[in-house]
């Protein structure tokens, strides 16, 4: 009597187990779908590891867009080429890119928006080792860049005005900025076409800069959506949201100054506090488009 009461306690706690699984499962399920949604509905924005991005964070750290009553995200990638393809894909409404990438998605059909011009600034930075002081010395060299990029365009023209055959250098892609950090602090690599704050760590390490676009007046970095992801009574108050949220952000950068934002860089973008003292001033501008001559050099390029 006893075993066949045991059996039937068994087959019972069996059965409670079970459903008790599936209920969890249903449950599972029904948040996933929840969450889907939820982020189906939000204006998705890709952002990479890099200080063009800062006011981005700045303006999602402190609920700038909350307070406006929308729910715009930050989609985090680690080069510009995954940013892009999850902006072609309809994974994100917007993405911070440059305008080579911009103008070669627009040539390929896809209708793009350029919210704003950003202070994206790269330095072409020479490996110590290799002991390459002038850009004339690249000859048989291994230089990183990303392809149909603005660090491909810039690349070249460091190549063009050292008067040296295309062919003489070797172009080598790497699309992540901090890798290519590692490599240039392996040895792996001769130069290379940095960001910040990666640049301010190459340069903390005594890599010579050969080429800076702020000195020659070269601004390529862009904020860009997808028209068709932008449709829609909500999708325009949230994009007039993520523009008023931007320029909030901006001037409380400019106000209390980079330092004051230490913790945002070093979290998102992964450089240790030395890098972040030794950062250089940078003077963020609201929502402005960006120049004709950046997009033209663009456009000529491609």
């Amino acid at each position: 009597m006893k075993k066949i009461l045991c059996i039937i306690f068994a087959c019972v706690l069996l059965a409670s187990c079970s459903e008790s699984f599936e209920e969890k499962q249903r449950i599972s399920r029904a948040e996933r779908i929840r969450l889907a949604k939820e982020d189906s509905a939000a204006l998705k924005i890709g952002v990479l590891p890099t200080m063009d991005c800062l006011p981005l964070y700045v303006a999602k750290e402190r609920r700038l867009f909350d307070t406006l009553g929308v729910d715009i995200r930050l989609k985090p990638y680690n080069s510009q080429i995954d940013c892009d393809a999850a902006l072609l894909k309809g994974r994100l409404e917007g993405s911070v890119t440059d305008l080579v990438k911009g103008e070669g998605m627009k040539q390929k059909g896809t209708a793009l928006r350029y919210a704003t011009a950003t202070q994206a600034r790269w330095q072409f930075v020479a490996n110590r080792l290799s002991r390459i002081n002038e850009l004339k010395q690249l000859t048989d060299k291994l230089v990183a860049m990303a392809r149909f990029s603005a660090t491909h365009l810039l690349a070249e023209l460091c190549i063009d005005s050292a008067r040296l055959k295309r062919d003489d250098v070797f172009l080598v892609q790497i699309n992540d900025p901090n890798i290519c950090l590692k490599m240039l602090q392996n040895n792996e690599l001769d130069a290379m076409l940095l960001p910040e704050p990666q640049a301010t760590s190459a340069r903390l390490w005594k890599n010579p800069v050969l080429f800076d676009t702020e000195q020659r007046d070269i601004r390529l970095g862009v904020i860009a959506f997808r028209e068709k992801g932008l449709q829609g009574k909500e999708r325009s108050r949230q994009y007039a949201a993520f523009l008023k949220g931007y320029n909030a952000a901006v001037d409380s950068i400019n106000r209390y100054g980079i330092q004051s934002y230490a913790p945002l860089v070093k979290k998102y973008m992964k450089v240790d506090e030395k890098t972040i003292r030794q950062l250089p001033k940078i003077k963020y501008t609201h929502i402005v488009a960006p120049r004709e001559k950046d997009v033209l050099r663009a456009q000529k390029w491609l």
